[in-house]
């Protein structure tokens, strides 16, 4: 993994996504290494020549550069993590992340963190001083080894899931965003049935749920995992790559029907 520390002009970012007025990524890259992972595109303004997943840099300056911009914005809501995880395993030494959370606490941005990460849980004593703030987690299987695989430098699911029981359970809303479920590998009914059951266990108040989409340099990436560990899914992917629609919507359906089950809030990717 190459670490470099950059200084950066702007962190507190307008977003392009809908319900998201601004975005905050305190990293460059990602050391989590995750074979689907669309951020991939950002290499282009990076400079960099590494793969994808094998280079962070740390923008050192951001907490000071947020409390600047602040002075200047109009209020809104805030998402930490867009194209980049705000909690992957680099936070542990640099708290960029935990950094900002201050800056943004003496001010009444409502705040959402989406990670694959229980180092998030550290800053649990931060985040329960926001009045409007939400932690989700990313959980696509139950499979630790299927997480090794296509998440390779994540957290494992056991301890993503302790993290959401310890928020939900200090009052802090939480959600799991169950995408992209693996096709062949995550996303049986029997699957998804184990998988929200855990989740309602765990206290969240809703899943979002998507289907893999095999576009861009995260097609390749893929492509070599199934090589190396399911091969006889080559052929299967390679067609679900032609044509994501129909698949997609009959996941949307069995996953909308299966939350019902279990008494959970669902939502769908678009």
């Amino acid at each position: 993994m190459i670490v470099k520390a950059i200084e950066c002009q702007s962190i507190l970012t307008k977003s392009g996504i809908a319900a998201v007025d601004y975005a905050i990524n305190p990293y460059v890259g990602c050391g989590h290494a995750c074979a689907y992972c669309y951020a991939g595109f950002m290499k282009r303004f990076t400079g960099h020549k590494e793969e994808w997943g094998a280079f962070v840099d740390v923008k050192v300056n951001a907490a000071e550069v947020l409390a600047r911009q602040l002075r200047r914005v109009r209020p809104g809501n805030v998402t930490f993590g867009t194209v980049t995880d705000a909690y992957q395993p680099v936070e542990e030494q640099y708290r960029v992340t935990r950094a900002c959370l201050e800056v943004l606490a003496d001010h009444d941005f409502p705040v959402s963190i989406l990670t694959k990460s229980a180092l998030v849980r550290r800053d649990l004593d931060l985040i329960r001083r926001f009045r409007d703030v939400e932690v989700a987690f990313t959980i696509t299987t139950l499979d630790d080894a299927i997480r090794q695989r296509f998440e390779p430098g994540a957290s494992p699911i056991p301890a993503r899931l302790d993290a959401l029981r310890a928020f939900a359970g200090a009052g802090v809303r939480t959600w799991a965003f169950c995408g992209p479920l693996l096709p062949c590998l995550s996303d049986d009914d029997a699957q998804i049935d184990a998988l929200f059951g855990e989740l309602q266990r765990a206290g969240v108040g809703y899943v979002l749920v998507d289907s893999l989409n095999l576009c861009g340099a995260a097609r390749g990436r893929i492509a070599r995992v199934l090589e190396a560990h399911y091969p006889h899914l080559v052929a299967d992917y390679r067609v679900l790559a032609r044509n994501r629609e129909p698949y997609h919507d009959a996941l949307l359906a069995r996953t909308r029907a299966i939350a019902a089950r279990h008494g959970l809030a669902w939502r769908g990717a678009s």
